[in-house]
């Protein structure tokens, strides 16, 4: 079976992928038609397709999360790889096909992430911000163990978000040996917290958003997990005007810096600098990584990346 990293323009294929997004449209020709817009995905990456003239059949029977076995023809839309699908079928059970084979995950075992970021709050000399981080962590743990940390723009795979927050204070610890005015407790608290309201955010299954939730469209996560630190410290009996329960605060509520980017405030004291722009880091080098693993290795150039303002990357080969 042909992986979808491994496609070539104007190439005929067969294979079985995951139907990761599909959504019913409407042409604009006279009389309209319907067709499904598809994402299809396997574990080296995934593609825009198009069933053309899609059949009421079609449209009841292909749904997100469902595998196909598809006959189609790669193309190139607007300098990027798309295809046609001719044929396409509800996978059998005779196909002998799993679900598993086509998720994608992050490169370490969630076991071992959900150890890291433990282990992290342990090392937390300050009981009180040990307290609500751990706190917080509490109610996701279970989540956080296969949960993305996005839905498209970065570590958008099986266990990505606690892979994102693992990358993040690996650069965090690095920044405060190299910056010895940083807070390493608040940096630390700070890193696990900023997204740790995401799996409460988004509805997702094996790594794969399928929506957001209500809270997450009437909140997000970033207003969610402010409010989970309110909470704790309420439960644990903080005061609520102590300088620890609002710096903790700041730094969920700034990570993302601008107004237009989703922050209430921008980061206004050392710790929450820092953690915006390792996050912004972290998630941009990601964006990166994945685009050179799912172009294929004969491609000098990447598909444009989003999270870049649409630039692709080079693969400079010295």
């Amino acid at each position: 079976m042909t992986l979808i990293k491994e496609f070539v323009t104007q190439e005929e294929f067969i294979g079985f992928y995951l139907l990761k997004e599909v959504e019913v449209k409407l042409t604009n020709s006279t009389p309209p038609k319907h067709y499904l817009d598809i994402v299809l995905s396997d574990s080296s990456g995934e593609i825009s397709a198009k069933l053309w003239d899609a059949s009421e059949l079609d449209r009841e029977t292909f749904v997100p999360m469902g595998l196909v076995k598809v006959r189609g023809m790669v193309q190139t839309y607007r300098e990027r790889l798309q295809m046609k699908i001719m044929q396409m079928r509800p996978v059998k059970e005779e196909d002998g096909i799993k679900l598993t084979d086509f998720v994608r995950s992050a490169p370490i075992r969630a076991v071992d992430l959900i150890h890291t970021i433990r282990s992290t709050i342990v090392s937390i000399t300050d009981s009180e911000i040990r307290s609500i981080v751990s706190y917080c962590v509490d109610k996701v743990e279970e989540k956080l163990t296969h949960y993305p940390a996005a839905k498209t723009h970065h570590h958008a795979y099986f266990g990505g978000l606690a892979y994102h927050m693992v990358r993040m204070l690996e650069l965090g610890e690095f920044l405060c040996q190299q910056r010895s005015f940083l807070n390493p407790d608040l940096l630390k608290a700070g890193i696990i917290l900023h997204d740790i309201a995401k799996p409460e955010e988004m509805v997702a299954q094996l790594g794969i958003v399928s929506e957001y939730s209500t809270p997450g469209k009437l909140l997000g996560h970033i207003s969610m997990a402010s409010n989970w630190i309110t909470e704790a410290a309420i439960r644990l009996e903080i005061d609520l005007d102590s300088p620890k329960v609002m710096g903790l605060q700041h730094l969920v509520l700034s990570h993302h810096n601008l107004g237009e980017w989703g922050s209430p405030v921008q980061p206004q004291t050392a710790e929450a600098v820092a953690l915006h722009h390792i996050d912004a880091l972290d998630a941009k080098l990601q964006m990166v990584e994945d685009a050179l693993n799912t172009t294929p290795e004969n491609e000098d150039w990447t598909p444009m990346i989003r999270g870049l303002e649409n630039k692709a990357v080079y693969r400079l080969r010295v």
